[in-house]
């Protein structure tokens, strides 16, 4: 006689969870590394050397001394001056961007000591809209710049764009000449200005204030140029170079003055300031590199 028994149901254990954002995938090397021992690492892969984007807050923090730092011209925002809806609203954009970022627009300035030393710093966003120029961000750039001259001290600018900001025209475009002009004011003062490029620095931004520094020095393999490749490419029907507009292959045509890690760069910077302040002569005006 058979017997028959009753089928008890296992259930199947269920994977635990793991919550987004423990760990970050190196975009080079495909390396995986816990998210909190990258940010401490400043964003930078241990295994690759990739440098990652650094926010804004950790930008300040690895370049200006503790409890120096004084944010200015922080409630400039941008308005609508064109009406521009193509894509949907212009001021809703903006407002989407504010809410996710934290910040009012693409570029973040003010002052403060870096290894001891007095410095006017405007830092690029590329959470924000993709760090593009526009009004307010040249005006943000233009004050720091400014504000080197009124307090005598050297200025810094961190670039980093994807272009131009459409959605302000030809408003946009301007800001390359105004930046452009106050720099020329800056170097007749006899005060040094550095231009550091991280990933990427594009367009409009290369254009100006991105290639006019006294040093101009950037992170490594950050993508550096005008056009992007693919439209070079197209346009002039040729293949181009391995490495084509990365800071290494700048570096080698003699397009950027060096390249410097992210750890190094808050040391470098103060000493490259200290040797052109020194080379300053007693009139105010620094001779001509």
């Amino acid at each position: 006689m058979a017997v028959f028994r009753k089928r008890t149901h296992t259930p199947t254990p269920k994977k635990k969870d793991i919550p987004a954002g423990l760990w970050t995938k190196c975009p080079q090397s495909g390396e995986m590394v816990y998210t909190k021992d990258l940010e401490a690492n400043w964003n930078v892969f241990p295994g690759s050397g990739y440098h990652d984007r650094l926010s804004t807050k950790r930008r300040i923090a690895l370049l200006i001394d503790d409890g120096t730092w004084k944010e200015t011209d922080a409630k400039l925002s941008s308005r609508d001056p064109l009406k521009f809806t193509a894509g949907g609203s212009y001021p809703e954009r903006v407002a989407q961007h504010q809410k996710k970022s934290g910040l009012r627009d693409s570029v973040v300035c003010g002052h403060g000591l870096m290894d001891g030393l007095p410095v006017s710093l405007a830092i690029m966003d590329f959470s924000f809209m993709g760090a593009s120029m526009g009004s307010v961000a040249g005006e943000k750039v233009t004050r720091a710049i400014e504000r080197a001259i009124k307090m005598k001290c050297p200025c810094v600018v961190v670039c980093a764009s994807g272009g131009a900001r459409m959605q302000e025209g030809i408003l946009s475009l301007m800001q390359m000449a105004k930046t452009s002009a106050a720099l020329a004011k800056l170097r007749a003062a006899g005060l040094p200005y550095i231009a550091v490029l991280t990933n990427p620095t594009m367009a409009g931004v290369m254009a100006s204030y991105a290639t006019l520094g006294d040093v101009i020095v950037a992170e490594p393999a950050a993508l550096i140029g005008f056009a992007g490749a693919r439209v070079i490419k197209e346009t002039t029907n040729q293949d181009l170079p391995d490495g084509f507009q990365t800071s290494e292959f700048l570096l080698k045509r003699g397009l950027i003055d060096m390249i410097v890690h992210r750890k190094e760069m808050k040391a470098k910077l103060a000493s490259l300031l200290r040797a052109l302040a020194h080379r300053a002569p007693k009139g105010g005006k620094r001779r001509a590199a």
